[in-house]
């Protein structure tokens, strides 16, 4: 089964993050269509780029960045929980896609924004350059939430049903990119 890594994208305290990524695991272990794990950036605590070599030459000497490229390598897609902060991408999000290379390559990614007054696709927007950058396929559908709509007087997260059918479409086409991209990240004969 294709292995599904759902990437966090903030690490505040107090976050909306942790709710849509709460919300976001569940429907993706409904999906059955993945072995699912959660990436939450706050727990992992990458420092900022302290590898003295580029990422593409795989010469980690820090535990911390050997441990995040095994999480990242042994993924078969992605879906990046995108908030976005101040009209763009959040440092620490910037920072995990950054710190690898080769271990994005051939694989799909899907996003679920969230946020104000564009609902995180502000966010997509930034993200999506460095994803292709990375090698990795963008799937053109983002599920939004605006959190004006989505978030209950209490501060509750209810994204309702029509969302709901567009992460479970989202996670088919995920399904079906990493299915067709693990071809091309097959070693080629000799």
């Amino acid at each position: 089964m294709p292995r599904l890594l759902l990437i966090t994208s903030t690490t505040r305290p107090g976050r909306t993050g942790t709710a849509v990524a709460d919300w976001a695991l569940g429907l993706a272990r409904e999906h059955a269509g993945f072995d699912v794990a959660l990436a939450d950036l706050a727990e992992i605590g990458l420092p900022f780029l302290d590898e003295p070599d580029h990422p593409s030459e795989n010469a980690y000497i820090h535990e911390h960045t050997r441990r995040w490229s095994k999480t990242v390598d042994a993924a078969d897609a992605f879906l990046i929980l995108a908030a976005e902060y101040n009209r763009g991408i959040t440092a620490p999000l910037k920072n995990a896609l950054d710190t690898l290379y080769s271990e994005w390559a051939g694989k799909p990614v899907g996003y679920i924004s969230y946020g104000m007054s564009s609902a995180g696709l502000r966010a997509v927007e930034m993200i999506t350059p460095v994803a292709i950058a990375l090698g990795m396929t963008p799937l053109p559908d983002v599920v939004t939430l605006p959190l004006r709509e989505v978030l209950d007087a209490d501060g509750l997260l209810v994204p309702g049903e029509r969302r709901e059918r567009s992460v479970y479409a989202l996670l088919e086409e995920l399904r079906r990119y990493s299915e067709a991209l693990s071809q091309l990240r097959k070693p080629a004969a000799a």
